[in-house]
């Protein structure tokens, strides 16, 4: 039965709804100007309805075996299988699924991790896995061992439970190297998902060329448009355009002129998006460096090692830039953090090594680390050997590299002086480094240089 409704109640109703469809209008239109400046200029035909992107890597964390029944080996499974998931969880470019019953069989990018404990006395054992769910391919495997009487069982837990976080989540690390080769191709799907686009990103950063690079940044381009709230992906795509800028001459071909406003409107669209997203920020940071706003850089670099200490990318990359920025000892350390955690790519954060041992003196330190670096993967690398072995008085081999120089990175030796300036921060720093080159004659600006950074 219908009662009637009074014409009072009607108009009633009918003030509420047109109240409501206002405030309606308003939020959306408060959203829309609240988009970072350049955002929509940036983002390439961003919809209305943006789609959710539901390709980042889901690790299914399953219940980790123990040699007993009950007792404390499965007391000290179930603690190390919790620790693992909150290490996990500080990643921002995975699905961590502590409840293997609610998983989503479907998923094709789908990963599990497994485990189990073992005791002998007090001897502990940790064997972990990672299972590729589309075909059940063995990606990642490791042993860890313990002394109970060594260790507390919570700092065992802590520390195998870290490891095994970074060596399966870490940038570089198993699941953003599984399969690379084969997603980083030309001939990319238009509709490829944010982890499509982050492994070809990571594949591209390996090998360093201008195809992959274009591989990449394509990829990315097509990945904000179609997902433009994934704040992982703006922030690769910055990084892309800013490594048009500090590897150019690896690439030999000269930047696009917007290269950095580009990469500066995507990393500031990636931390409007999520704030406090590692990836963001460390985006933000290297902006921030290579445009001589070091202060901002260096309080970005903090914030985002912070939010991810695992993440050894962050750290590598926040070590660095402390370092070249005079903070030498607190920088060098986050360096030698990250080489120890196996950081990618190989070679990379060890010219960094090399820099922290010629800093302090330590010249044959400091060659046995830039002979350890990967000299292809950018001419400034062998710029470093070349003037650690002009300070050892190795000129001939010096010279050697030189003549190298010369003939692949003939910019990179013209610019010599920019080009270090824009990476060591302080005179002081320039001047040991200009020191390694005067006796080869590294360009005459070179033989009386003092560089002083406009702020």
């Amino acid at each position: 039965m219908h009662l009637p409704v009074d014409r009072k109640t009607r108009d009633t109703r009918f003030i509420s709804m047109l109240a409501a469809g206002a405030v309606f209008m308003i939020a959306l239109a408060a959203g829309y100007l609240l988009l970072p400046a350049g955002s929509l200029k940036s983002s390439i035909g961003m919809r209305q309805s943006p789609l959710a992107d539901t390709s980042s890597p889901m690790i299914i964390v399953d219940e980790f075996q123990s040699d007993g029944a009950e007792g404390s080996t499965v007391d000290i499974a179930q603690g190390l299988r919790d620790e693992v998931i909150g290490q996990l969880a500080t990643f921002d470019d995975i699905v961590v699924v502590a409840d293997p019953s609610r998983s989503n069989d479907g998923n094709a990018s789908g990963f599990a991790l497994q485990g189990s404990v073992q005791r002998d006395g007090n001897k502990l054992r940790s064997i972990s896995r990672l299972i590729r769910r589309s075909d059940a391919a063995v990606i990642w495997a490791n042993n860890y061992d313990a002394d109970l009487e060594a260790k507390s069982i919570l700092q065992i837990q802590a520390d195998i439970g870290q490891d095994i976080a970074v060596a399966v989540a870490r940038p570089y690390g198993a699941i953003f190297t599984a399969g690379t080769n084969k997603i980083a191709e030309p001939s990319m799907t238009e509709l490829s998902g944010a982890y499509d686009c982050t492994m070809a990103y990571y594949s591209y950063r390996r090998g360093m060329d201008t195809q992959s690079h274009a591989v990449a940044r394509d990829c990315l381009l097509r990945a904000t448009d179609r997902f433009p709230t994934n704040a992982s992906s703006w922030a690769l795509l910055s990084l892309v355009y800013l490594d048009e800028i500090r590897f150019r001459y690896k690439f030999g071909s000269q930047p696009s002129p917007d290269a950095m406003t580009r990469a500066t409107e995507a990393a500031e669209r990636a931390t409007a998006i999520d704030p406090n997203n590692t990836r963001a920020l460390q985006a933000q940071m290297l902006v921030s460096f290579f445009t001589n706003d070091i202060d901002r850089a260096l309080k970005l670099g903090a914030a985002a090692y912070a939010a991810n200490a695992n993440d050894t990318e962050v750290a590598g990359e926040y070590g660095l830039r402390l370092a070249m920025s005079g903070k030498w000892q607190s920088g060098c350390e986050l360096v030698s953090r990250a080489v120890n955690k196996d950081a990618g790519p190989k070679g990379y954060y060890e010219v960094g090594m090399a820099l922290c041992a010629f800093m302090r003196g330590d010249l044959q330190a400091a060659e046995l680390w830039s002979r350890m670096s990967d000299l292809e993967y950018n001419p400034m690398h062998r710029l470093v050997l070349m003037s650690i072995l002009g300070a050892q008085g190795k000129t001939e081999e010096a010279l050697q590299l030189k003549v190298w120089l010369n003939a692949n990175a003939p910019e990179m030796m013209k610019n010599v002086r920019e080009e270090v300036s824009r990476r060591l921060q302080r005179t002081e720093d320039q001047d040991r480094f200009f020191g390694g080159l005067r006796v080869l004659g590294v360009g005459n600006e070179v033989a009386n240089l003092r560089i002083d950074h406009p702020k």
